[in-house]
């Protein structure tokens, strides 16, 4: 077991690890017609449940997930790639420690990395596992624009 002050030197590396984690995941404000900003919805295909995500473009999430209420930060490609895909790392920062729609708890300090592809219109778009139409959730459903 460590102790004494080599435990605090790992302990303060890691807290400034994490620091520095969540201050990269904060991005410099999106364009105000970044298609990402505005809120969204996602419904469970039985109708059980939906998730509402409010992103801002300051690069932060509000997002409620049945008794769920978590807060992110996020960095998001200012345009699509090659294939139409956005880049987004989200970093959860807060959380209540309830239940989402899927029954989990999600702990803060997590960072993913998804891919976004909107429809043409805007309206709505796929969150994809990697730049491939493989492995995706959706349809994310605008609720409202970017005037949130």
């Amino acid at each position: 077991m460590m102790t004494g002050p080599f435990l605090r030197i790992v302990s303060t590396a890691a807290a400034l690890a994490l620091g520095c984690a969540q201050m990269s995941a904060h991005a410099a404000p999106l364009r105000a017609d970044h298609p990402f900003v505005g809120i969204w919805k996602i419904t469970l295909p039985d109708g059980s449940c939906s998730e509402t995500y409010r992103v801002r473009g300051d690069g932060t999430t509000l997002v409620f997930s049945n008794e769920e209420v978590a807060e992110s930060t996020f960095v998001i490609s200012d345009q699509p790639d090659k294939q139409g895909f956005y880049k987004e790392v989200d970093t959860l920062v807060k959380d209540n420690g309830k239940p989402d729609c899927t029954g989990q708890i999600t702990t803060p300090g997590r960072t993913v990395t998804n891919y976004l592809v909107f429809h043409p219109e805007g309206d709505m778009f796929l969150m994809c596992v990697d730049q491939t139409m493989e492995r995706c959730i959706g349809p994310f459903i605008r609720v409202a624009g970017s005037e949130i």
